[in-house]
């Protein structure tokens, strides 16, 4: 009896065992399964995921393209409508006008196309308005009052002397003598379109001042010896004139005075290049007065 009952039960733990062993391969089954249900959601996952990266750059690419297109064509518009712009301005100008004002900005080199270096003053040309327009019949002569830069803080005598010519105050005003008064416009702006290339011009400005100078340095006086018992003489002037007879000094007589700050023109200036965009004339040379300085330009 004993040893059919050890029987059952050894029969009952091969079953349990077989149970247990069909429900861990079962198990295995399922986690592989389970796996391979992952891995392929994670494919599909990670294969979405790049076709969403790849639209995504596509439609990027398509707007920086797009972006692209529209400023090159706001550029070339801009362009276009600056050449317009130019071209009108060019095609507005007054032949009459053969002056305007401006200020000089310094000096710089201006290299040829075969390399020759020029020295250049760069001056800022205009604009300039015209402010009045005097006739024969009301003033006696004919002439033109032009303004350049306007004045903010004018006072009353001149704004109303512009107020009166329906014109905005400006800081500076200079008049030139016309023969065709009639050509010209209250209010009409006069530019750096007036000018053209390897053209001479008149400069006028005031010279650098140099404060009270003596003979050598203002006149080019040589000086007296400086040997032969000679004695502080060498930067002297020397005789200036006779004594009893005229017992004076001749008018005009070279003496040590205060030197500079006149008005001084220099003729026959060639125009290198000229700047449309930024109201810049290159004159060949130098122009009298120091930087940022009133200059009358004529032609």
């Amino acid at each position: 009896m004993s040893e059919e009952k050890e029987n059952i039960k050894q029969q009952e733990e091969n079953l349990n065992t077989e149970d247990s062993g069909n429900e861990t391969s079962s198990d295995s089954i399922k986690t592989e399964e389970d796996i391979k249900v992952n891995a392929d959601k994670n494919t599909d996952s990670s294969e979405e995921k790049s076709s969403l990266k790849e639209s995504k750059d596509t439609e990027v690419n398509e707007d920086s393209s797009t972006e692209d297109i529209s400023t090159s064509d706001k550029t070339a518009d801009s362009n276009e409508e600056v050449s317009v712009e130019a071209s009108q301005d060019i095609n507005n100008t007054n032949e009459s006008a053969r002056f305007i004002l401006g200020k000089k900005i310094g000096m710089t080199s201006i290299y040829s196309e075969d390399g020759q270096q020029f020295p250049a003053t760069v001056i800022e040309a205009g604009p300039c308005y015209v402010s009045q327009v005097k006739t024969d019949e009301n003033d006696g002569y004919n002439a033109v009052q032009i303004g350049y830069v306007f004045d903010k803080k004018a006072n009353k005598p001149k704004t109303n002397h512009f107020k009166k010519n329906d014109c905005e105050p400006m800081r500076f005003s200079r008049e030139y003598r016309t023969e065709k008064n009639d050509e010209f416009k209250l209010g009409e702006k006069i530019d750096i379109n007036i000018f053209s290339q390897a053209e001479f011009v008149s400069v006028t400005g005031t010279s650098k001042g140099k404060g009270f100078a003596g003979v050598m340095k203002r006149h080019g006086f040589g000086g007296g010896r400086a040997s032969h018992g000679k004695n502080s003489v060498m930067r002297k002037p020397g005789s200036v004139g006779a004594g009893a007879d005229p017992s004076r000094i001749w008018k005009g007589k070279k003496m040590p005075g205060r030197y500079g700050g006149d008005q001084v023109t220099v003729k026959n200036l060639e125009v290198i290049k000229i700047d449309i965009e930024n109201n810049l004339l290159f004159i060949k040379g130098a122009v009298p007065g120091s930087n940022n300085n009133l200059v009358s330009i004529t032609f």
